[in-house]
């Protein structure tokens, strides 16, 4: 029979001295998330509906809710177990600046369903997209990632959007900038880098990759600015790579699907890449 013992010290020796620190829950930080969009869309998603004469003290109590638990999950990120042992006031600072930002997360929120309501065919109505298109669902985390990772808030950004990468199959990096109206149809397989900038407008689609050139030396490219600027009114569609942060695609240009780009686009251009040749031939029969 196995030694347990012996195993269990094994174990531990490989265990690097740095482990042990303090993280987030991941599961509270998936909770928060869901307590955020049901104080955005009230009529989609929570347990209490709310009208005229309920509405201000459940979204009220919602809001203390939210602010403890966020405080609880930024004392863990700073290095503090409990909000008593926190001895700095980021976490409560940022707490007040997050539910501040939280009407302006509503409006910009807004916008994006609209683009996705304009930009899809299928699309039924807005009740549908908020219940059930996972690129709104990875688009509403990376903004509430991105007011994280703008204010340095340390490991709760990724903890984030790799949650909704693991739901959507969609991959954006918190630190990625992207402007209004914003639409990812279908999404599966998407990539948008961290150095990524979007501008306003911008449809994307699903195996997009917005990514890096291949480095030798990472820390050579820490701070700098690695993947590509996407600008307005631009479509880029199924399977595209852009990669390089020097690689900018002009204003109002069209990207088609299956292209390689490592090199700027200028704007009002039409890019398509040449199609594979078919070969077919008769199918023997048994």
């Amino acid at each position: 029979m196995i030694d347990l013992e012996r195993q269990s010290e094994n174990l531990m020796a490989t265990y690097r001295s740095d482990e042990g620190k303090i993280i987030p829950d991941k599961q509270a930080l998936i909770k928060i998330i869901e307590d955020v969009r049901t104080l955005l869309f009230p009529h989609h998603f929570g347990k209490e509906k709310i009208n005229a004469q309920n509405g201000k003290k459940i979204v009220k109590n919602r809001l203390i809710s939210l602010r403890k638990e966020l405080m609880k999950q930024l004392c863990l990120a700073y290095g503090c177990e409990t909000n008593k042992n926190c001895k700095c006031d980021k976490p409560e600072k940022f707490c007040d600046d997050f539910i501040e930002f939280l009407p302006t997360l509503r409006k910009i929120l807004d916008d994006d369903i609209i683009a996705t309501l304009n930009g899809d065919p299928a699309a039924e109505n807005i009740d549908q997209i908020i219940f059930c298109y996972p690129g709104i669902y990875a688009i509403s985390v990376y903004r509430i990632a991105h007011f994280f990772h703008e204010r340095k808030v340390p490991v709760i950004p990724r903890i984030l959007t790799e949650h909704a990468h693991s739901v959507t199959g969609i991959d954006i990096h918190p630190g990625a900038e992207i402007g209004r109206f914003f639409f990812i149809d279908h999404g599966t397989g998407i990539v948008i880098g961290e150095t990524t900038v979007i501008g306003n407008h911008v449809k994307i689609y699903q195996g997009v990759t917005l990514g890096a050139l291949s480095i030798k030396n990472r820390k050579a490219t820490i701070g700098k600015k690695r993947h590509p600027t996407i600008c307005d009114n631009v479509t880029i569609y199924s399977n595209v790579s852009i990669l390089g942060g020097d690689t900018i695609i002009g204003k109002n240009s069209i990207i088609g699907g299956s292209a390689f780009i490592t090199q700027s686009i200028e704007e009002n251009t039409k890019v398509s890449a040449e199609l594979p040749k078919l070969t077919m031939g008769k199918r023997k029969q048994n």
